[in-house]
């Protein structure tokens, strides 16, 4: 989905149709701007367009009466694709001749991003040769062109020139631009937040896990390109990415079936969840009164779902874990990476203001399996799951894994 990558879009647009395409990417995910041309407010009128981009919609170069701007070089650089949706003769032929004389064309000529074109005409104009050679050029240029399809004309002619259908734009973007990330392809199993480990039907054992840390993970993974399955405990959170699978469990045991499940089929495993380590050795079947109620619990432990993974760890997988600790925090998280058959561990402490649960930053030091060892400043969840991810790929394409005839992923 186009939403498994961090894309942003500018748009021209002169139809309903180009309407659709947006609320398919701002559905997926999407940051959507849109310009249009003066000739295209004709056609559809710029608040809609606006409401349904939930950006200002831009038009021309100078903003208000106070000679603010339209900078076409910085949207230019802002975005990660430029989608020209529909694409007239008339435009078509200025971007092949490097015409600049409205905002869409200034910002063309300054866009670094890929560059994808969905031509809209009549059948005679499409075919003429004149747009053929533009069409051409355009290709030479690295633009994409998205083919029109067969039908009614606005002149009535049946033939080739509708713009193609928003579905069908919408997955030759997902497709073109999820194919050049870095996780494209992969499989990722990320867990996030806490475990409930019932008492009776009323209370639970658990902890403070907002499960912030996990999700911004996966998150993070989603928008390189993976596909992603979230095992996560009880929260109040949501996803933006269309391209996680989200599966909600309440306690360890939940965890663990789910996350031993799903490790099969996956080239990478983040276990970020914070999971019991103990539970009741029975549940209550009703609530137990404060008067009659036993003044203690026997608690017995929980499956240690990390350890497993590690037993299971194929050659062609990476498992990373998570350790939170209070004391003697790298002795800890050192000896979780040998025992549990990591390949990175993120160690976080509650010692460091700004680090652990019900934040939203964290202070992290990932450690590999050689001992090698690198500290992060305090910085936001999201800012911390990129820095984890980014990790992960090192690993992936270190030169070892890439020459290596059992290649890691």
């Amino acid at each position: 989905m186009i939403r498994s990558i961090t894309v942003t879009q500018l748009l021209k647009l002169k139809n309903n149709k180009t309407a659709f395409l947006i609320r398919l990417l701002v559905k997926a995910g999407a940051n959507v701007k849109v310009i249009m041309t003066p000739a295209s407010c004709e056609f559809i009128t710029p608040l809609t367009l606006s409401t349904l981009s939930k950006n200002p919609v831009l038009i021309d170069f100078v903003k208000d009466k106070t000679g603010s701007w339209n900078n076409h070089v910085e949207l230019g650089l802002w975005a990660h694709a430029l989608v020209i949706a529909p694409a007239s003769a008339n435009t078509i032929a200025k971007m092949a001749n490097g015409l600049c004389d409205n905002l869409l064309l200034a910002t063309y000529l300054s866009a670094r991003c890929n560059v994808y074109i969905a031509p809209a005409m009549d059948l005679d104009m499409y075919k003429h040769p004149a747009t053929i050679e533009n069409l051409k050029r355009l290709r030479s240029f690295g633009n994409s062109i998205i083919n029109p399809g067969f039908g009614e004309l606005a002149s009535g002619l049946n033939g080739e020139g509708r713009m193609a259908e928003p579905e069908q734009i919408f997955d030759y973007l997902s497709k073109a631009l999820s194919a050049n990330l870095p996780f494209a392809g992969k499989k990722v199993l990320v867990t996030a937040g806490p475990t409930y480990e019932a008492i009776d039907p009323v209370r639970f054992i658990g902890n403070h896990s907002s499960a912030k840390m996990g999700f911004a993970i996966a998150e993070e993974f989603a928008d390189k390109g993976a596909e992603v399955t979230l095992v996560c405990g009880p929260n109040a959170l949501k996803i933006a990415n269309s391209n996680i699978h989200r599966i909600d469990i309440t306690s360890a045991e939940e965890l663990f079936d789910a996350s031993v499940k799903a490790f099969k089929s996956v080239n990478i495993a983040v276990l970020s969840a914070a999971v019991a380590d103990y539970k009741p050795a029975k549940i209550a079947d009703q609530k137990i009164k404060k008067a009659t109620g036993t003044k203690s619990i026997d608690l017995i432990p929980t499956k240690d779902t990390l350890e497993h993974l590690g037993k299971l760890k194929r050659s062609n997988q990476l498992l990373i874990g998570f350790a939170l600790e209070t004391e003697n925090e790298k002795e800890n998280a050192k000896s979780k990476i040998k025992k549990k058959n990591l390949d990175l561990i993120v160690l976080n402490s509650l010692n460091d203001k700004g680090a652990g649960f019900k934040t939203d930053t964290n202070k992290i030091t990932i450690f590999d399996k050689y001992n090698k060892s690198i500290k992060f400043e305090l910085k936001s969840k999201v800012e911390v799951a990129k820095d984890i991810v980014n990790e992960v790929r090192k690993i992936i394409e270190s030169p070892s894994n890439l020459s290596s005839k059992k290649k890691r992923l």
